[in-house]
């Protein structure tokens, strides 16, 4: 093998193994600049404190919201925003959203394979097991997660073409967002 061929090789996976580490930890700089940036603090305020800060405030909102007078209040404003046209279809939106992922609402907790065609199937999240509202009794909402993506696919499948998984929900979410490619627990 020449010499230039050995360098090349060793720097093709040189960089297999470091850009995934070095593209994480760019991206949680990222992620940590924005949300120190989200207070207008003076230039001469050290970086990290608009971070502390905005965490800080979450936590304490999460707490403050735990109190049962505050939290009569969240609701009040909820049904304020949930009245104002345009302002309702994205706040409740992006609070369905969040809720479906942590809130006391997961929907995101079942997986499920559902076959498209014979002999091709998708992985997705039982969103909603009960469709009688819509006049479709023997339906089920399935989302499809995109891989490498934050889109996503909603169908209508009758139920006899849904099979439950017996994995954990944020084992199968990873592998779907990864194309395949992560890895299970103990592999």
């Amino acid at each position: 093998m020449k010499p230039l061929s050995i360098v090349l090789k060793y720097f093709l996976r040189g960089l297999l193994v470091l850009a995934p580490f070095g593209l994480t930890l760019w991206f949680l700089w990222w992620i940590f600049e924005r949300i120190d940036q989200l207070l207008p603090l003076p230039e001469y305020v050290a970086p990290g404190v608009g971070f502390v800060a905005v965490v800080t405030i979450v936590v304490a909102v999460g707490a403050l919201t735990s109190n049962f007078i505050l939290s009569q209040a969240i609701d009040v404003s909820d049904r304020l925003l949930g009245r104002v046209p345009f302002v309702k279809l994205v706040y409740n939106s992006l609070k369905d959203l969040t809720q479906a992922f942590v809130g006391q609402k997961k929907r995101f907790d079942q997986p499920v394979v559902v076959e498209i065609a014979a002999g091709i199937r998708m992985l997705g999240f039982v969103t909603r097991p009960d469709l009688s509202d819509y006049g479709m009794p023997d339906e089920v909402a399935v989302y499809l997660p995109q891989s490498y993506n934050f889109a996503a696919n909603l169908l209508i499948v009758p139920r006899s073409r849904v099979q439950p998984l017996d994995k954990p929900a944020s084992e199968v979410l990873a592998f779907v967002v990864s194309g395949g490619l992560a890895s299970g627990p103990g592999e």
